[in-house]
């Protein structure tokens, strides 16, 4: 067969010319290359071969990827993407945390995470009227709210669009009006102090 001017071995490498590394074949293309040209007669496979088996190695990476179009999955490199994508946006957009009351406080099941995790007895927030309180339940409201509210440098108690905090919130769960200003916070922290004065004063009683 005459070799004509548009033959491969007349060409220059298509990807040298793109910048691009040269793609090696595999095991498995270098084995059916030999096989081709021993089928052809000839003592170890040419050019042609080597590139007819690299031209079916990216015929069949094609179908693969048409094959997991139709079929809706991703191939690897599209799902590795998709991966760091999805970290970026859970990095920009953190999901709720299990076990918080979007209201405040804990859920009955993040009580219990909590015991699993650390062994700790933590109880809900006492919600009752002052005439109903046990003298335990005035010493942990007064307790919380002084610990929360009374403090010299309070937390930011609302976020850069004007919502609640996981701080302010925590007034909710124990039965206050939610926080939004270091003078509504103040005045839970009082009622908090009123509450262990109450209680000191029971504790004493004979």
């Amino acid at each position: 067969m005459a070799r004509t001017a548009g033959a491969p071995w007349k060409r220059s490498n298509p990807r040298k010319r793109a910048g691009k590394k040269s793609k090696h074949l595999t095991s498995a293309q270098k084995s059916a290359a030999k096989a081709r040209a021993r089928r052809a007669g000839r003592p170890y496979p040419n050019l042609v071969d080597n590139m007819r088996m690299a031209s079916k190695g990216s015929a069949r990476n094609t179908a693969k990827k048409r094959t997991a179009k139709k079929s809706g999955r991703k191939p690897a490199a599209a799902s590795k993407v998709a991966k760091k994508t999805s970290k970026k946006s859970a990095r920009r957009h953190p999901a709720k945390a299990p076990g918080k009351d979007p209201k405040g406080g804990l859920t009955a099941a993040g009580r219990k995470a909590f015991a699993r995790k650390d062994g700790s007895h933590l109880k809900p927030g006492v919600t009752k009227r002052l005439s109903e309180m046990t003298p335990q339940e005035m010493r942990r409201k007064g307790s919380w709210a002084v610990r929360f509210y009374g403090r010299k440098q309070l937390p930011p108690l609302v976020d850069g669009q004007g919502r609640p905090t996981r701080h302010a919130l925590s007034a909710h769960a124990w039965g206050e009006p939610v926080p939004r200003t270091v003078a509504a916070a103040r005045r839970i922290a009082a009622k908090g102090e009123r509450l262990l004065q109450r209680y000191q004063r029971i504790k004493q009683k004979p």
